[in-house]
């Protein structure tokens, strides 16, 4: 049988044990699995692109599980009443290829999401960091922040959008949580200044450059997460050319991020390496860094694990005959015949 995880399991899933606990093993799972890095088959996600979007698939896998993940990237949605991003992800035995676990990924994927861009903060930021810019108040901005907040004790949060109705939601979502600040920007450049840490997470499709050089100041942290697919970035490309540039898989970075705009020699370190202890982070305290973060199936794998394991263990979710149940491995036409649901 197959754990079948909605979107109403997981949501229970993670009130069960809070979303600060939730986001922290998150966290702990994918560093766990990027320090296995060179055990995992990995590839760029295989995208089909549209006018109005993209449907990607994200596979990855070690010797024990495969994963993948379905998901979309439509920033017309929201007009039709539907999220910009959509997912759902499978958990695989590698042995057989049973399928364990098919669970729901669209609020997954902003839990992941934001868990590691707190964890590569973590890795390069400024020490000590207490203050963020949230540029892009959206679906993935309340995560973000808590993320940030949870992992990082970053407890001021300058916030701004060009749509104030998102804005009005993320300030109301965030009240639950007195220890964080929010002030909302009249502009990006006064969210942008003073913060030690600038978080972009637009949702356009377009080459856009949220983050301009006269903003940056020195040790200045940067987690660029909306520039995520082909022909959409949100930093200029001095603002890279000023950084140390920080990616998760360089060969889907070099044709999704915000990379995508420099030649191909342009320098990058992918993460795995810092937290491996394989490669230096933050060379010096007035270094501007930037996370290039365009969501690796890694990250996915991890969520899907911790999601699995959580389920069980509180026995959430539903089993289900996904795939033919024990039986006559040989005999498929059975399952034409009324017998088959007895």
């Amino acid at each position: 049988m197959t754990r079948f995880v909605d979107i109403q399991t997981l949501s229970d899933l993670i009130q069960a044990v809070g979303i600060p606990r939730f986001l922290q093993d998150l966290a702990d799972a994918i560093r766990e699995d990027f320090l296995r890095w060179p055990e995992f088959d990995k590839s760029a996600r295989l995208a089909s692109h549209s006018a109005v979007g993209v449907i990607e698939l994200m596979p990855v896998s070690d010797a024990r599980r495969y994963a993948f993940k379905y998901v979309n990237g439509h920033p017309g949605n929201t007009a039709h009443g539907l999220p910009t991003v959509m997912a759902f992800g499978v958990l695989a035995e590698v042995e057989t290829g049973h399928p364990v676990l098919l669970s729901e990924l669209t609020l997954a994927t902003a839990l992941r999401t934001a868990a590691m861009s707190a964890l590569a903060a973590q890795a390069v930021a400024r020490p000590g960091a207490r203050r963020m810019a949230l540029i892009g108040n959206g679906a993935q901005a309340e995560f973000q922040a808590l993320a940030f907040h949870t992992l990082l004790g970053i407890d001021e949060l300058r916030v701004y959008d060009i749509d104030p109705q998102a804005t009005d939601k993320l300030v109301r979502n965030l009240a639950a949580f007195p220890a964080l600040r929010v002030q909302r920007a009249a502009s990006i450049a006064e969210a942008v200044r003073g913060a030690e840490i600038v978080s972009t997470l637009t949702a356009r499709k377009a080459r856009a450059t949220i983050v301009t050089p006269e903003m940056l100041e020195p040790g200045m942290h940067l987690n660029a997460v909306g520039g995520d697919c082909p022909g959409k970035t949100e930093l200029h490309a001095e603002v890279l050319r000023a950084a140390r540039v920080f990616v998760e898989y360089e060969p889907q970075t070099r044709v999704e991020g915000e990379i995508q705009q420099m030649a191909p020699g342009f320098p990058v370190v992918e993460l795995w390496r810092v937290l491996a202890g394989a490669e230096a982070g933050r060379q010096s305290e007035d270094q501007v860094t930037v996370f290039d973060s365009v969501g690796f199936a890694l990250e996915d794998y991890s969520a899907l694990r911790l999601i699995h394991a959580l389920a069980l263990q509180q026995g959430a979710g539903q089993d289900i005959a996904l795939v033919p149940p024990a039986g006559d491995p040989k005999d498929l036409f059975r399952f034409t015949s009324p017998r088959a649901g007895s």
